[in-house]
């Protein structure tokens, strides 16, 4: 069993750094040259001690019950605002298009809105905590709700406009004297990433073999990103995007080969986007490179609009989640990150080079040179980072990997061979006060099933519906090879009849963790993610809507603090610096079983945020402040 880390020593307990909030101030701070100033500056929130609001409680509000209600709820004397719906202009002009609620704005116009279905989000603050950019991740698009006819009448200009739904979006948002938030338009920071921007692949596998294609022959340009879900930020005031399930986007062989198959490519167009049919690159057969080059985390610089934005492969190429950053007591990055699929790791990167100040500029190339490791999680509570570099151990030429460059492309394969610990669906990574990382394990009902690996110490429930969080501590500092863990929750239900479904969690049931946050005060943010065809079925019977709960790490304790409209996922997390606004991000309201709508039924499971007779349910930005002005949670 994992040791109890409330009885282990905690040497390392406060010499640590992690990130949590990057605001404008520390920013500053860091391009004029006060490294030790601007990372002090990106901790907690100014005259809140690190046990509360000026000492107080951690946790100071009332639980909310569950809901299957297609609205938010909030705790009593909390509000919740909607600000930034797909489809509404990003502010590049005065002259940007609307948003028709018939699903008819044409692809030149998407480009100019807010993509779909809201993931991951930061909030970059200007000047103290009224004003600021939001930069957010748009997953995937629903091809039912986004065309007026959904999927008939197949052609270019709908894959184009698929495609302009996908990927980043940078708003400027403002808080009127009201207290209400609203975007700024137009604004010189506004900003749309799509699955067709010109991008840089920077790192090991930059230029490599495997990355070469018809289209670019040097393997170092890729036209955009996709399926980007959870995110992250640098102590230089950059965003990291990070890209998921892109192998869905592909038309496969009807015979993949070996290194196709362990990425998941399959015959034809299993997922059905269709994008190979009018965009020749997303066929695999004819082009069977391009998937390479998806895969990877993304650094974004949101106050530089022209900038391009650039793929790092020295972070590996995974089904990302996310990248959560830590820095080293020498000044070192550290990015912590999960890859969610069944089975699969949890990985860390450690920068060669220390930070220094200067922004982007000064750190063009940190995040292109160190190592990248995969963790094993031991029976015994113990657990070591083992370390993905070329020549070491197996990770041979005679077993397939030449270079660097082809252990990064191949991190998978590479991660099978030294014997990592297959998770389950390890997703958002968060750093907390302390120094303990912990990781969300939504869930994987594959788990010990017929010819599928079998229960271990991390992972301990065969057909595991409910999911959990681990824990660890590095051995040492941020950049230690080995680490101390254990699990800080088992999710569940107790009044469900399966042992493996009932959980341990002390306080409110929950299931499927997902989203997963800090603040500056400490409290740990846990978003869920049920699957609308499991939703309220099964080990879910009771759990109603996915939500959002607030838990203290020192106690356990969890309170649901927030519930999602019908069909929806709560995802993505930030404040501002005071702590007194929260921004989430609301995906999928409305999500039919299949994951695709019904274009003849847009409203058939949710017609939020608008509730209008004629509309269709929207992902969206949601603004969470308490009544009286005070800070979020306590």
């Amino acid at each position: 069993m994992a040791k109890d880390f409330l009885t282990m020593e905690d040497s390392n307990r406060s010499a640590n750094t992690s990130i949590h909030e990057v605001s404008d101030p520390a920013r500053r701070s860091l391009l004029r040259g006060g490294l030790g100033l601007g990372l002090g500056g990106l901790l907690g929130l100014g005259g809140c001690a690190s046990g509360g609001v000026l000492g107080g409680p951690l946790l100071g509000f009332k639980s909310v019950p569950v809901s299957t209600a297609d609205s938010i709820v909030v705790p009593e004397g909390y509000s919740a605002q909607v600000i930034a719906a797909w489809g509404e202009p990003v502010g590049l002009s005065g002259e940007d298009s609307a948003f028709r609620f018939d699903g008819s704005n044409t692809a030149a116009q998407q480009e100019t809105q807010l993509g779909m279905h809201h993931d991951g989000i930061h909030f970059f603050a200007q000047e103290g905590s009224k004003s600021g950019l939001l930069v957010m991740n748009h997953e995937y698009s629903d091809d039912g709700l986004l065309h007026t006819d959904g999927m008939q009448s197949w052609n270019a200009q709908k894959v184009r406009k698929a495609q302009a739904a996908h990927g980043v979006s940078v708003i400027e948002v403002q808080q009127q004297p009201s207290g209400r938030w609203e975007l700024v338009r137009p604004s010189p920071w506004a900003r749309r990433i799509t699955a067709y921007t010109p991008m840089q692949l920077a790192g090991p596998a930059a230029g490599h073999a495997l990355m070469k294609t018809a289209q670019d022959a040097s393997g170092r340009r890729v036209l955009g990103t996709l399926n980007n879900c959870a995110s992250g930020i640098t102590p230089w005031g950059t965003y990291l995007t990070c890209e998921e399930n892109f192998i869905n986007y592909f038309k496969g062989p009807d015979a993949p080969d070996a290194h196709e198959r362990r990425w998941g490519l399959r015959k034809g167009d299993p997922a059905g986007y269709r994008w190979h049919e009018h965009d020749e690159r997303f066929d695999a057969v004819k082009h069977p490179n391009e998937p390479n080059r998806f895969g990877w985390v993304v650094e974004i610089d949101p106050f530089n609009p022209s900038s391009t934005p650039i793929k790092r492969t020295a972070l590996g190429r995974a089904a990302h989640e996310g990248a959560t950053v830590a820095v080293t007591k020498d000044g070192r990055a550290v990015v912590y990150m999960g890859e969610d699929a069944r089975f699969e790791y949890i990985y860390k990167f450690v920068s060669r080079d220390k930070i220094r100040p200067g922004g982007l500029a000064a750190n063009s190339e940190l995040l292109d040179h160190g190592t990248l490791y995969v963790a094993r999680f031991d029976a015994d509570g113990t657990g070591r980072w083992l370390a993905l570099s070329q020549g070491q151990g197996p990770l041979s030429a005679a077993a397939g990997f030449a270079d660097q460059g082809e252990v990064v492309i191949k991190s998978r394969q590479a991660s099978d061979l030294l014997g990592a610990t297959k998770m389950d669906r390890p997703e958002w990574i968060a750093v907390d006060k302390e120094g303990y990382v912990y990781c969300t394990l939504t869930n994987n009902s594959n788990r010990a099933g017929d010819k599928q690996p079998a229960v271990d110490a991390a992972n301990p429930r065969a057909n595991n519906s409910m999911g959990h969080i681990i824990r660890w501590k590095e051995q040492g500092d941020f950049d230690a090879t080995t680490l101390a863990w254990n699990h800080f929750v088992l999710a569940g239900d107790p009044a469900n009849e399966r042992a493996e479904a009932k959980g341990n969690i002390k306080g409110d049931a929950f299931g499927c963790p997902d989203g997963l946050w800090v603040d500056g005060r400490g409290v740990l943010w846990i978003q869920t993610d049920m699957s609308t065809s499991a939703m309220g079925k099964g080990d879910l019977a009771r759990l109603g809507n996915n939500c959002m709960l607030a838990a203290d790490p020192r106690s356990g304790e969890v309170r649901r603090f927030l519930t999602g409209p019908a069909g929806s996922e709560v995802t993505g997390a930030t404040m501002t610096p005071d702590g007194r606004t929260m921004f989430i991000n609301i995906q999928h309201p409305g999500e039919s079983p299949s994951e695709r709508s019904d274009p003849a039924q847009p409203r058939r499971f949710s017609n939020w945020p608008d509730q209008r007779p004629d509309g269709r349910p929207r992902s969206a930005t949601v603004v969470v402040r308490k009544l009286d002005g005070g800070v979020i949670g306590s």
